[in-house]
């Protein structure tokens, strides 16, 4: 099972807070773990014009401004920008099945700076990341739903209606879920 490209949608029951209802774009998975970034977590207490600047980047009046979230809770001082396929910087940018890419460089925020870069990008501080098995382990126990990825979701404005809309998305309405898991 390869669910780079894909979209994991917590289930009610999940037991930990840090992914209560949370939406995550998996961008790489293989025999040795995965990789993932929630896309529906934003960072109140940091803007992009903030990070910026902590950075030392000058934005230009046409700068652009970009929505930075919780991607997960390893390497919460690192950053990942996920964007559109249009955009890629050469040797540093991770090609995510089904149309994106994810760039950790300071090249992708100059150039968002300076009003260029891809045409779409959320900024993604931290990540969420699985050892050998356990992601497989989780969805088995019922923790995470997995979906197609839609463009229209993993960038849409309204960062807390992703879970809703992801799983009305499959045809599931968000109160019919049960944090009990079952088997039939």
């Amino acid at each position: 099972m390869d669910l780079a490209g894909q979209i994991l949608i917590a289930m009610p029951g999940m037991a930990d807070p840090r992914f209560d209802r949370s939406v995550i774009l998996i961008c790489a998975h293989s025999p040795e773990g995965a990789m993932g970034l929630i896309i529906n977590k934003p960072l109140a207490e940091l803007s992009f014009s903030g990070l910026l600047e902590q950075l030392g980047i000058p934005r230009a009046p046409q700068g652009r401004d970009i929505r930075v979230q919780f991607g997960g809770p390893v390497e919460r001082g690192r950053g990942f920008v996920l964007h559109s396929s249009d955009w890629e910087a050469t040797g540093a940018t991770l090609a995510v099945p089904g149309g994106y890419g994810m760039t950790a460089t300071l090249d992708i925020l100059q150039a968002l700076a300076a009003g260029e870069g891809p045409g779409q990008a959320l900024l993604a501080l931290g990540y969420s990341g699985w050892g050998p098995g356990q992601l497989e382990a989780e969805i088995a126990r019922n923790d995470w739903l997995t979906c197609e990825a839609s463009e229209g979701l993993i960038f849409a404005a309204d960062d807390r209606a992703k879970w809703s809309a992801a799983l009305r998305g499959m045809g599931i309405d968000p109160l019919t879920l049960s944090a009990a898991a079952g088997r039939a």
